[in-house]
This record gives structure tokens, sequence and C-alpha cells, in this order.
């Protein structure tokens, strides 16, 4: 364990992140998973309104540093491209 004052401080400060991002990986996969398992079901409606949500969320956790922008985008792209398997074509 740490005995400097500035090292304790660093360690609270890592932990408490740790919890944050967890956390915030953890609201990832499940706004994932509802897209997932809509695209799964072939239920365009529901599948696109999921990615519409999941959205949002995966480019905040991005703009936080929780993921890197890069992983952020190809998620992003990943599920969209799963989304637009579903509609069809013109």
């Amino acid at each position: 364990m740490a005995t400097h004052v500035s090292a304790l401080k660093r360690a609270r400060q890592s932990k408490k992140r740790q919890l944050r991002n967890t956390a915030v990986k953890s609201v990832l996969k499940t706004f994932s998973k509802k897209v997932l398992k809509a695209v799964e079901g072939k239920n365009l409606g529901e599948a696109q309104k999921a990615l519409a949500s999941a959205i949002p969320i995966i480019q905040k956790a991005s703009s936080k540093k929780v993921i890197h922008k890069k992983t952020a985008a190809r998620k992003i792209s990943r599920l969209a491209k799963k989304v637009n398997a579903l509609t069809p074509p013109a």
C-alpha cells in the first residue's frame, strides 16, 4: 500500500475512476445487447430505436475517455451495419 500522501490520493482517485468506468461499460454492453436482440428478432423498428439510443451513450463514453474514440466508432459502425442489413433493398 502507498505511504505518501500524494500516492494515497492517486489510489483513491484511481478507485473512483475504476468504479465509474465499470458502470459506464456495463451500460454500454446493455444498450449494445438491446440492439443485437432486436436485430436477432428481425424487428427493424425496435432495432432502429435501440440503435438511436445506443449511439449517444457510446459517443459519451468515448468523450469521457472510458473507451477509445476509434473503439466507439467501430462499435457504432458494426451495430449500424447489422441494423441496416434488416432494411429491405430498394
